[in-house]
């Protein structure tokens, strides 16, 4: 703000003396002893000290400038006025007090500070102190909190990751919040909270441009939702037009018949994607976004930028080069593919999953720790290899994990114990201080298990693992037993068609496009990323011969760099497509680069790769892009930008011919047995998407259903499953919670299960969820 008001100082000096310059005075302009004062600047902050403090700044600053100007004597008294330019409160979540959260008991609930630990007697581990407790707080009438009039909206929100908020932010506030920004995704960050008021803002006509600076992390999907929504709405706008009334001027408000705002388009006229930055709450670098939104009646052009060089200076701070490219700005913070036009095609779908998420690293063992937790071979069965990221990109530490999913507490202690005791040991004194009750009551299974994925990979010789985040993409076979961690992407098949697919050219260009990233690396969306990719079929050149030749070279390539790793331990993939970089390049290597270039024989790597390129590019019909594409050299750059533009061009477009494909009944799976099999084979109405079909049988009579007679429930998990899919099945209207609890008779707590079998069934396309309840998908 204090940089605003110099600024604002000095445009208005250049205005008084080009009026002087002109003979002309402010009178002219009908602005007569009009200056820019303090009153125009208006903030909100949190903390009492910065926001007294902020607003000291800022009278210090004008001060300077008065003095400057016109000269100590001119200093009326007194020296400081209180104007309270800056609010001190929340600026996302008004209420009226906080009191202490109870449970139904009337018990203060509390939970674990997150901070105190203590020695386990067993381990001699750190273990959560579970006596350090805080209390948790209920917010009193919460509601979307109101900023003042502004013609210029410009801040640095607070950089607080979706996963992060509970734990900075606590319980309460994060319920309080969610639970009045319905609008909201909850997957996305805490500063977009501050992005989606500021834009609809400008949309409704009370701002006139924001600019905000965020996290990179923009650009990735469960943020990006926002951009997409707020860039595609034009209309009143539900919470957002209800939320944005209350700031209207109080004449507007109560006024009988006059106009209230209708929300116009919104444009970004300027941005950066991807910037360095020092955050001021702890001083770590970050990796930033920077916005500019306006109104417009169309869409406008706007300026973007992206950094194409970075130097470190002594003291921290960076000297970055931009270039700028102006033209249509989308979600992505991209001129050049618009992704929120992107269609997940039917094809891809049930075949791409991010990893499982075990939530205790006493799950995972090391060879050194496996003697120690395992009594013997009759454990196989639930002691797997698990891979991370780190262990596909670097070295692979041939770690184990504990995998008991599906079994019950009393099974797995019974059959077996060693390992049972690993995990109370090891994994419990964390999660009971869980604040998800799920993952405190189902303590001995991984909090997301993903059974989809175990279904897709049950029949498969092999699956391809990929980081979810990483310099370089290199997707690889690894074996269907292998447990993959949420940092892996695992695309479940065995085919190496696919393989070699993805390792080529024109799905690496897309993944990066689609992907968005998280601090300077690209991020692999499976969602976004893999299911919206079309693959080469028969309608774009694809011949039996060329596809195995696609097939031999991904082997080959697999093989080429499993064998240089496995016989150079200090050989990694990181390593290895680092050296490839600059070999495409013609930069020079270093003594450590010919090291790595000799043990992983990088130049067959490239040869290889170049090869495999060749095929798919020959396979989608596009031979025309493979010389500019092949030239990484500077002096092809911009060739090979432009083949990089007309690729991701003729991808989308082929996106849209595909979609296009499946609204008319032709799907082109990647796996059509099985897919066919989880979706019941019926293509046409349940895979299209058919909308008039759906409407059909959303708007058909449901019949009178006859009481059914109750049956106990199964003690198995599977067979539990199959009995409330079977109940599914066989009853025509929809089912809540409470109905289905009534089809069943056992003791215990076996109805807390039933939301997750839910889930499962969704998850596995047997089920689905309307406004009704639940239905037989």
């Amino acid at each position: 703000m204090y940089v605003t008001l110099e600024h604002l100082k000095r445009l208005e000096g250049e205005v008084l003396d080009q009026l002087h310059a002109l003979g002309e005075s402010q009178s002219r302009l009908g602005l007569e002893g009009e200056t820019v004062t303090l009153q125009q600047l208006r903030g909100i902050e949190l903390n009492e000290r910065a926001a007294a403090l902020a607003e000291l700044v800022l009278w210090i600053g004008f001060l300077q400038w008065h003095i400057r100007t016109f000269g100590n004597a001119s200093v009326a008294e007194p020296v400081v006025h209180d104007y309270g330019n800056i609010d001190h409160r929340d600026a996302v979540l008004a209420y009226d007090g906080v009191v202490p959260m109870r449970d139904a008991a009337g018990a203060v609930v509390t939970r674990w500070d997150g901070v105190s630990f203590k020695v386990h007697p067993v381990t001699g581990e750190q273990v959560p102190d579970e006596a350090a407790q805080v209390p948790q707080w209920t917010y009193v009438n919460p509601r979307q909190a109101v900023w003042p009039a502004a013609d210029f909206i410009v801040g640095n929100p607070p950089f607080i990751g979706n996963k992060r908020m509970r734990d900075a932010l606590g319980d309460g506030y994060v319920q309080a919040l969610r639970g009045v920004w319905t609008d909201m995704p909850e997957s996305a960050d805490f500063v977009m909270y501050w992005w989606q008021r500021a834009a609809d803002c400008v949309r409704f006509g009370l701002t006139r441009r924001f600019g905000l600076i965020t996290t990179n992390s923009l650009t990735q999907t469960f943020n990006r939702r926002v951009v997409d929504r707020a860039l595609a709405e034009v209309g009143a706008g539900g919470e957002a037009g209800q939320a944005v009334a209350l700031m209207l001027p109080n004449t507007q408000k109560s006024g009988a018949g006059l106009p209230r705002p209708v929300a116009g388009k919104l444009s970004l006229v300027f941005a950066i994607p991807d910037h360095p930055w020092v955050d001021s709450s702890d001083g770590a670098a970050v990796r930033i976004a920077m916005t500019v939104g306006q109104r417009s009646s169309t869409n406008a052009s706007g300026r973007l930028l992206y950094a194409v060089e970075e130097q470190v200076r002594d003291d921290g701070e960076a000297n970055v080069k931009l270039i700028e490219q102006a033209g249509l700005i989308h979600a992505n913070l991209d001129l050049r593919i618009n992704t929120s036009g992107l269609t997940e095609l039917v094809a891809n779908r049930g075949v791409a999953f991010t990893g499982m998420y075990p939530l205790g690293q006493g799950f995972v063992l090391l060879p050194q720790d496996a003697s120690k937790a395992s009594a013997g071979n009759d454990e196989a069965d639930v002691l797997k290899p698990f891979v991370t990221a780190r262990d596909l990109t670097q070295q692979n530490r041939h770690a184990f994990v504990i995998d008991f999913w599906p079994r019950e507490e009393h099974v797995v202690r019974r059959d077996y114990p060693a390992l049972y005791q690993w995990v109370l040991t090891r994994v419990k004194p964390e999660r009971d201080l869980n604040p998800v009750e799920e993952r405190r009551r189902n303590w001995w299974l991984f909090t997301r298990p993903i059974p989809p994925l175990r279904n897709a990979l049950s029949s498969l010789r092999c699956y391809i693992a990929v980081p979810r985040t990483a310099k370089f993409f290199s997707f690889q076979f690894v074996s269907p037993r292998t447990v993959p961690d949420t940092s892996v992407v695992a695309i479940a098949s065995d085919d190496s068609f696919h393989l070699g697919v993805l390792s080529s050219q024109p799905h690496l260009v897309w993944a990066r496009e689609t992907g968005g990233t998280l601090e300077d690396r690209p991020r692999y969306q499976h969602k976004l990323t893999f299911n919206s990719f079309p693959f080469p079929s028969d309608d774009t050149g694809l011949t039996p011969a060329l596809t195995d030749r696609i097939r031999q070279l991904a082997e080959q390539l697999d093989a080429h760099r499993k064998a240089r790793q496995a016989a150079h331990e200090g050989v990694t993939l990181t390593g290895m497509y680092n050296v490839l970089d600059k070999l495409r390049s013609g930069e020079a290597l270093t003594a450590k680069d010919k090291l790595i270039h000799e043990q992983g024989l990088v130049s067959v790597l490239r040869t290889l790769h170049d090869d495999l390129d060749t095929a798919v590019l020959d396979a989608y019909g596009w031979g025309d892009l493979r010389v500019a594409l092949a030239d990484h050299t500077p002096a092809g750059a911009e060739a090979r930008a432009g083949a990089v533009e007309t690729l991701l061009e003729r991808l989308v477009a082929l996106n849209a011919k595909r979609a296009a494909e499946e609204a008319a009944g032709t799907v082109r799976w990647l796996r059509p047995e099985f897919q066919l099999r989880q979706r019941g084979g019926d293509q046409a109405s349940i895979e299209t998407g058919d909308e008039e079909a759906e409407a059909a049988h959303a708007a058909a009579p449901v019949a009178a259903v006859a009481p059914v007679a109750k049956r106990p429930w199964p003690t198995g998990l599977p067979e539990q499953i199959k009995a409330v899919a079977d109940v599914l099945t066989h009853t025509p209207a929809a089912q809540g919670l409470a109905d289905l609890e009534a089809r069943f008779t056992a003791r215990g707590r076996w109805r807390e299960r039933l939301p997750v079998i839910l889930d499962t069934l969704e998850a596995l396309g047997r089920a689905r969820r309307d406004a009704a309840g639940w239905r037989a998908a």
